[in-house]
């Protein structure tokens, strides 16, 4: 017991000085007050075996209780008693009965003047000290006498000794004890090196073990002797726990329960609970806004708005987790239910964030999913239902989409008019598409089945039927937007779902005929509002049928993306006019399109909106083509992560995924996204999604050297594209693929006439791309003289076009066919060039490896993983005589010391005579570094220099790569 006396000193001399003037016959009273478990009554009882064993006095000891604290002079018979004034049933003082009533005023002060005297005779024998712990449950009686004795201490050689405990009201004590006899003594709580000491004392740990649970009762006690004494009691060996469920025994937990329970006063109570909800959420309060959660008014009764916290200790207590989980715990779920609600609210109506308010209306902490066993109300207002909603968006925003839909699940439990609980299910819904597709479908089925009226069965029936295309189940899609269309009476409505359909329908090769037909009719009468995705739509069939050049396609794209556009049809048109900028190799403005209507990872895209399913394929396939492997990789992954084995194939999405992995090297994994995909379903469906992953499929085959299989899936990729009309070798150019596996396969006649054929559709479309594709399978085909010739123009045209991979790829085969023909000198720079090149395109860049969503292959065949191209170019190199040197990457690690002295001086615009009179060089030396500086930054003028060291000179040293390779 001793230990709980750290830090009293000064309460111990106060006692000392009172107990010496008593026993001078001058008496004291001394009152210690202090809030629950901070050691008043240990502390009475010390002063009391001091006083009796050194000081000499006699000690009349008594102890409150609430359950006496309704019958008059309680607290006076047990004192009477103690001093063996009365013996029997009763208590006599001067052979008269202290009354068990409550007296007349005048019969009290007869009645409080005989136990005075009485007591001044006791003391006259001996000092006495009068010793009452727990005065706030004496009887009013007792109390009043107790205010009558201090009032006449001054002659008797009594020392009243009292413990009282520290309420918020102080003024509200009904004891009256005069300031002339006597002095209160508050108790604070012990400070941190106090609590320190008694959390070490007992045995002996680890110096860390030591300074955890030294920290841990510090932090969960706020000093509180009490309270240390229990967490120490149920502590366990190991780490400091989390919750009181890592606790090894319920005694720091019932001492503040019993707190609650049955000391603390009903505002101490309500005061404590709001602390400890409101910590535990994320945003603690303070101040008047803490007294109005506790429900006590916004001026907490009159009370500074933060005295209570700072005289009861009750703010830094429930600061800590343990703390206001013991405290949570104590209270009644409906009691807790109605403060959480009151928080939320005060908070909602101050403006706080949303993600706040519903982690108090769902008892949940932030950035977790609402669980489905939580017993909370349903959201029984407006606000609530708001606040949810917000919150939802919030979280989807960070990439939380487990936490969103948590949230609006909770939101549709609101009492909600039809269309508002439409609009929250077609919400979720979207949030649950790429999770669960069948889930997000059945709700919108039973959206579309709340309304009777069709403008607002034409809401949700786009939303459907966009989840039933990324399900695979296109002709169901058809089918519900034609139910719901021949409903409708409203005809621009009716247009909108007929062009909303069309787009919908591109996923099937019979209704995407169909639906271009009507799309004819429909353009020169619809809407201006509507005409523009139905010329869109007519657009994309004319130029995959090869009736059409890129620049005639560009001439009705481009003024209609300044043209008004219906907002139900405005994603739709904007994927359609980016998917003929895509193919026409505007890609900056396909990419602008894209990024304009999707949200930036990790938020997921909306696949309920059938525009932006077509806008994730423009912006996957722009960045492909522009070698920007790592950004398709880290756009689209967090996608095909959340889809996993839950119904959505987005084999397009996957193909462009796969191949990016495959250009960067990690073959095995690319090879493991096209397997998952089950082939047995693309052969029942014609979307133009399966023709993108057979040719994908065959791009990695020919990587590989699998010829044959190569020729087969690009041949099957041409047989699905033809069933669709689709001749245009702009998105899949399956017949250049297949002539160069033909070659390959020795059978250059029947390549030929493929290598012809897509030629000449190349030259209708007219894209740079497009046409040098079709060069290089021609040039591979005819072989020869011819070959050269066609290699060389398809370089030369390819150089025009952001079309990176086509380029290495035409400039490898023309410098392999150079050093073939015997033009060793020519060939081998073109493979330098290539290899430059390739090192350049894969070199990292903003994107690191690690948001790439997979890690590094473990097979042999990508350990450590090289670029296909890279590979592919220092194979040639090899094979073509090429000398040893040291791969670089490009940037500015690749430079060496005396190349970027050299390059960062041309790019502050010195000549090279001024670079070799600064660096004391010959100008012929000058000229070598550069040159090799040249190359290795992918340059080809000066004015290139200073944007390439901006870039690099700040970039990953890791970039740099010291294997060995030929150049």
């Amino acid at each position: 017991m001793r230990n709980v006396l750290l830090e009293r000193d000064e309460a111990l001399a106060e006692a000392a000085r009172a107990a010496e003037a008593a026993r001078s016959g001058n008496g004291r009273w001394l009152l210690f007050r202090a809030t629950t478990g901070l050691g008043r009554t240990a502390l009475l009882e010390e002063v009391a075996r001091r006083e009796a064993t050194v000081g000499g006095m006699r000690v009349l000891h008594a102890r409150c209780s609430p359950e006496e604290s309704a019958f008059p002079f309680g607290l006076v018979r047990l004192i009477f008693a103690e001093a063996g004034a009365g013996a029997g049933a009763g208590v006599e003082v001067d052979g008269e009965d202290i009354p068990f009533a409550d007296p007349p005023a005048a019969e009290e002060q007869q009645t409080f003047h005989r136990l005075v005297a009485s007591l001044a005779r006791t003391a006259a024998r001996r000092p006495v000290l009068v010793a009452v712990d727990d005065l706030h449950d004496a009887d009013a009686v007792s109390r009043r006498w107790i205010g009558y004795l201090a009032r006449r201490l001054a002659g008797l050689p009594v020392l009243l000794l009292l413990t009282e405990c520290l309420t918020e009201y102080p003024e509200k004590d009904n004891t009256a004890l005069p300031g002339a006899t006597g002095t209160s003594v508050t108790l604070r709580p012990l400070g941190p090196a106090a609590v320190a000491r008694l959390a070490l004392a007992g045995p002996t740990r680890t110096r860390k073990q030591d300074a955890d649970r030294a920290e841990l009762c510090v932090r969960a006690c706020a000093g509180n002797p009490a309270l240390v004494h229990a967490l120490l009691a149920d502590l366990r060996e190991g780490p400091p726990p989390g919750r009181l469920s890592d606790l090894a025994g319920r005694r720091y937990r019932d001492v503040i329960g019993h707190w609650l329970r049955t000391r603390a006063t009903p505002r101490s109570r309500r005061l404590s609970l709001a602390m400890a909800v409101a910590g535990d959420g994320p945003a603690p309060l303070g101040g008047r806004l803490l007294h109005e959660a506790a429900d006590l008014g916004p001026d907490g009764h009159n009370a500074p708005a933060d005295a209570p916290a700072d005289a009861l200790g009750l703010g830094l207590l429930f600061s800590h987790p343990l703390a206001r989980e013991a405290a949570l715990a104590a209270a009644e779920p409906a009691e807790l239910d109605a403060l959480r609600r009151r928080i939320a609210r005060l908070l909602d109506e101050q403006g706080a964030p949303a993600a706040h308010v519903a982690a108090h209306l769902l008892h949940i902490e932030l950035h977790t999913e609402p669980r489905a066993d939580l017993h909370t109300d349903r959201p029984g207002e407006e606000w609530m239902t708001q606040s949810l909603e917000d919150a939802a968006e919030d979280a989807v925003r960070g990439g939380r989409t487990d936490e969103a839909t948590g949230l609006l699940r909770h939101a549709l439990t609101a009492p909600l008019a039809p269309a508002r609980r439409a609009g929250l299910a077609l919400r979720l819904a979207a949030l649950e598409l790429p999770h669960s597709a069948d889930a997000c479908i059945r709700r919108l089925r039973a959206a579309l089945e709340l309304h009777a009226d069709g403008h607002e069965r034409a809401a949700v029936a786009p939303a459907l039927g966009a989840a039933l295309v990324a399900r695979g189940r296109t002709d169901t899609a058809m089918h519900v937007m034609r139910q719901v269309g021949s409903a409708v009476e409203d005809d621009e409505l009716v247009r909108v779902l007929q062009t909303t359909a069309a787009l919908m329908a591109s996923h099937d090769a019979i209704a995407w005929r169909n639906a271009v037909a009507r799309m004819r009719e429909l353009a020169a009468t619809a809407p201006a509002t509507v005409e523009p995705l139905a010329c869109g739509l007519v657009t994309e069939y004319e130029a995959g049928a090869g009736g059409l050049s890129a620049a005639e396609a560009m001439t009705r794209v481009l003024p209609r993306l300044k043209a008004p556009v219906d907002p139900r049809l405005r994603t739709g048109w904007l994927g359609s006019a980016a998917t003929l900028l895509q193919w026409a190799d505007r890609l900056d403005e396909a990419r602008a399109l894209a990024d304009e209507c999707l949200p930036a990872p990790p938020a997921l895209p909306d696949l309920t909106d059938i525009g932006q399913q077509c806008l994730i394929s423009v912006r996957a396939e722009a960045a492909l083509w522009v070698g920007d492997f790592r950004r398709v990789i880290a756009e689209n992954a967090p996608l095909l992560d959340a889809r996993t084995a839950q119904g959505l194939r987005m084999p397009h999405l996957v193909s462009m995924v796969a191949l990016a992995h495959h250009e960067l090297g990690h073959r095995a994994h690319a090879r493991r996204l096209v397997a998952t995909l089950d082939e047995v379903s693309a052969s029942a469906d014609s979307s133009w999604e399966w023709n993108e992953l057979r040719h994908a499929r065959a791009h990695m085959h020919m990587a590989e050297g699998s010829w044959q299989a190569a020729l087969d899936d690009y041949l099957s990729c041409g047989r699905g594209q033809s069933a669709r009309d689709f001749v245009s070798p702009v998105a899949t150019p399956w017949r250049s693929g297949a002539a160069l596996a033909l070659v390959r396969l020795g059978q250059p006649a029947r390549a030929l006439d493929l290598a012809e054929e897509e030629l000449r559709h190349a030259r209708t479309w007219g894209t740079p791309r497009a046409v040098g594709r079709a060069l290089r399978a021609h040039g591979a085909a005819v072989g020869g003289r011819r070959g050269l010739d066609s290699l060389h123009e398809a370089v030369a045209v390819l150089r025009q076009a952001p079309a990176p991979v086509e380029l290495i790829e035409t400039l490898l085969d023309l410098g392999q066919a150079r050093i073939g023909a015997g033009n060793g000198r020519k060939g081998r720079d073109d493979l330098h060039e290539a290899h430059t090149l390739a090192l350049r395109l894969l070199a990292p860049d903003s994107i690191p490896d690690s948001a790439l969503g997979s890690e590094p292959d473990p097979d042999p065949d990508s350990a450590p993983a090289v670029g296909r191209l890279v590979r592919a170019t220092e194979n040639a190199l090899r094979t073509g005589g090429a000398r040893r040197t040291h791969r670089v990457a490009m940037g500015s690690a690749a430079l060496t010391v005396a190349e970027r002295r050299i390059v960062e001086l041309a790019a502050m615009g010195q000549t090279n005579a001024e670079i070799g009179a600064a660096l004391h060089l010959a100008r012929r030396t000058v000229e070598t570094h550069l040159t090799n500086a040249y190359r290795k930054l992918g340059v080809t003028r000066r004015t290139q220099l200073a944007s390439c060291l901006g870039g690099a000179g700040t970039g990953n040293p890791s970039a740099a790569r010291d294997m060995t390779a030929l150049a």
